[in-house]
């Protein structure tokens, strides 16, 4: 009972950061015109950084996780270290995502 008790909470928690990304930001037309006032880009330029920045940023919590965790791992580093630098990363992120603890950074890698 305990273990299916377990299992339950933690695929309810999967559940809800897949609805969860580290940032939601609309394609913004003001922005775009500060970037055409503000640098040499024309507004298809400026328009298509804007849509790779929000892009960036609209990167799911879980997919974040393991991108990140499969490039630190290419580096080198150990599981202690890069569960550290990723949750760092997250908590500065522009749009933070919630505090993930470890054993939570840990099953998004490894399920």
């Amino acid at each position: 009972m305990p273990f299916e008790l377990a299992r339950y909470r933690a695929t309810r928690w999967q559940l809800s950061l897949l609805r969860c990304t580290i940032a939601q930001v609309p394609a913004d037309d003001d922005l775009v015109a500060h970037l055409v006032r503000s640098t040499p880009l024309t507004p298809n330029e400026a328009a298509r950084v804007v849509a790779e920045v929000v892009a960036y940023y609209g990167e799911a919590v879980p997919d974040y996780v393991r991108r990140r965790h499969a490039e630190l791992k290419r580096r080198g580093l150990t599981n202690d270290r890069i569960f550290d630098e990723i949750t760092a990363e997250l908590a500065a992120r522009r749009f933070a995502a919630p505090p993930l603890s470890v054993r939570q950074l840990r099953r998004l890698v490894y399920g």
